[in-house]
């Protein structure tokens, strides 16, 4: 059986005078070899949003379009207007959703994030009624910058130094 004898790094005294030397004399290494190889959860460092926030960002996304396509809420300036939603981001404990939306033609960008703020009760109570998830997560509202981006990125590769470095 063995039994590793863990003290913190914060008492040298302690460290200096018993750890160090026994572990020496045992030939382990000392305790910040046993720190750097622990880690608290190696899966979820950096890796990107998991399979479940993904299908219920994507849930969420499908029924605010289908929503917004019905005009199914009772304010008529929302209804007047054609409404993308581009993607919706969850957070981990899918409390949070991020929509991101443009309307259709983009004007009108800051009236739409006004309405959509001014309703976000109606239409998450009315994505609860059709998901059917333990807790609807609270709905924000954020512009959709993806297709502005896809512009600059082919006014970029249509310049001719560019055009010349990629051999096109």
């Amino acid at each position: 059986m063995v039994v590793r004898l863990v003290l913190p790094d914060h008492c040298p005294d302690l460290c200096a005078g018993f750890l160090l030397p026994a572990c020496a004399a045992l030939g382990k290494a000392p305790l910040s070899a046993y720190i750097e190889g622990m880690a608290k959860n190696k899966l979820n460092e950096g890796a990107g949003p998991s399979q479940r926030q993904l299908r219920v960002g994507e849930l969420i996304r499908r029924a605010l379009s289908e929503i917004f396509t019905r005009g199914d809420i009772h304010d008529p300036d929302l209804n007047r207007m054609s409404i993308t939603v581009g993607e919706v981001r969850v957070t981990s404990d899918l409390r949070i959703a991020t929509a991101y939306v443009l309307p259709l033609g983009g004007k009108g960008q800051d009236e739409i994030l006004k309405l959509m703020a001014r309703n976000k009760g109606e239409l998450r109570r009315m994505i609860g009624k059709k998901l059917g998830l333990k807790f609807t997560p609270e709905l924000r509202f954020q512009l959709d910058e993806t297709f502005d981006r896809m512009d600059d990125t082919r006014r970029i590769l249509s310049q001719d130094a560019v055009r010349r470095d990629t051999g096109q």
